[in-house]
C-alpha cells in the first residue's frame, strides 16, 4: 500500500539572493491546518482521515558542508520504510540531496522541475551549492535519466550552455499552452518551485519573476502529469515576502495535490 510523508527541510544557507525559505515548512503547516480552507484534495481525498498520509516533522540540519548529507540520510529513511515522500524546501538547493536520496531507490528516474530559472549555473558567486545550482550538480552526477523544465523564463547564456551541455528538455513560456503534456516512461519526480506562478499568485518568493503560470495552469499540470510520481519537493516559499500568508495558501493548496498524486500512483 502506498504512503506518503510530509518531511520539513527547513535550509537555506545557499540562497542566492535572500534567506527567509528555510521558514516556510512551518507557514506551508499552518496554511494546511487553517480553517479558513479544508484538508480535501480536488479529487476528493480527504488527508486528515487518510491513513496512508502522516507528517514526519522537520529535519534537524547541521550547517556548512555536512546539511547535504543530513538531508539525504534523513530523507532516505522514509525511502526505506516504502513511503513516498513530499520534501517542504527551504529553497530549491533542496532539491539536490533529494534527488540523490530518491536515485539510489528509483533507477530511470525522470526529473520534472517546474519553475521560473533553470538553476543550471555551474557555480553562483563561488558556491556550487546555490540555489542557483542544484540541477548541474544532478546532471554531473547522472541521476536523473532525463530533466524536463517547465515554466523557464530567464534562460541566459550560461544557462543554455549547461542545458544544452545535459541534454536537458526546455519548455519556456514562449511556447507553453494551458493543455501541454508531456510524456514520459518510468518513475517520476516533481521539483515545483514556487515562482514558476505569476507573482500576482504568489508573491511571496525570492526572486519573482513576472510572466509566469496562474495556480490553476500548475494544479492542471500536476493533475495531468503521467507517472508514476514517486517524489516530490516544494520550495522557495520565503514567508518574509508573504505577510498576508497568500503564497503559503498557495503552497498548501499544490502540497495537498501533491499528495493525492503521490497516493494515486500505488
Amino acid at each position: 500500500m502506498t504512503s506518503v510523508s510530509l518531511l520539513g527541510v527547513p535550509w537555506d544557507e545557499h540562497s542566492s539572493f535572500l534567506r527567509g525559505p528555510a521558514l516556510a515548512p512551518a507557514a506551508i503547516r499552518e496554511a494546511l491546518h487553517s480553517p479558513s480552507s479544508n484538508p480535501s484534495t480536488e479529487s476528493g481525498l480527504d488527508l486528515s482521515g487518510e491513513p496512508r498520509f502522516d507528517d514526519a516533522g522537520d529535519l534537524t540540519i547541521p550547517s556548512g558542508p555536512a546539511a547535504v548529507e543530513a538531508i539525504e540520510t534523513g530523507l532516505g529513511r522514509l525511502l526505506d520504510k516504502d513511503r513516498r515522500v513530499l520534501t517542504l524546501g527551504g529553497d530549491h538547493a533542496v532539491a539536490y540531496p533529494a534527488v540523490r536520496a530518491h536515485a539510489q531507490r528509483h533507477h530511470g528516474l525522470t526529473l520534472v522541475q517546474l519553475d521560473a530559472h533553470p538553476d543550471l549555473y555551474d557555480e553562483f558567486d563561488g558556491d556550487r551549492l546555490s540555489n542557483a545550482c542544484p540541477f548541474a550538480r544532478i546532471m554531473e552526477e547522472g541521476l536523473v535519466r532525463r530533466l524536463v523544465q517547465l515554466g523557464i523564463r530567464t534562460m541566459n547564456a550560461p544557462q543554455r550552455a549547461q542545458a544544452e551541455r545535459f541534454g536537458v528538455e526546455v519548455v519556456d513560456l514562449r511556447t507553453w499552452r494551458p493543455d501541454l503534456t508531456i510524456t514520459v516512461e518510468g518513475p517520476v519526480y516533481v521539483s515545483l518551485d514556487l515562482d514558476v506562478l505569476d507573482p500576482a499568485f504568489a508573491p511571496g518568493v525570492s526572486h519573482p519573476e513576472p510572466g509566469g503560470l496562474s495556480t490553476r495552469e500548475a494544479i492542471g499540470l500536476l493533475q495531468r502529469l503521467p507517472g508514476p510520481v514517486v517524489g516530490a519537493d516544494l520550495v522557495e516559499l520565503n514567508p518574509m515576502r508573504d505577510p498576508t500568508g497568500v503564497t503559503a495558501r498557495v503552497a498548501a493548496k499544490l502540497a495537498k495535490e501533491l499528495v493525492a498524486r503521490l497516493l494515486s500512483d500505488g
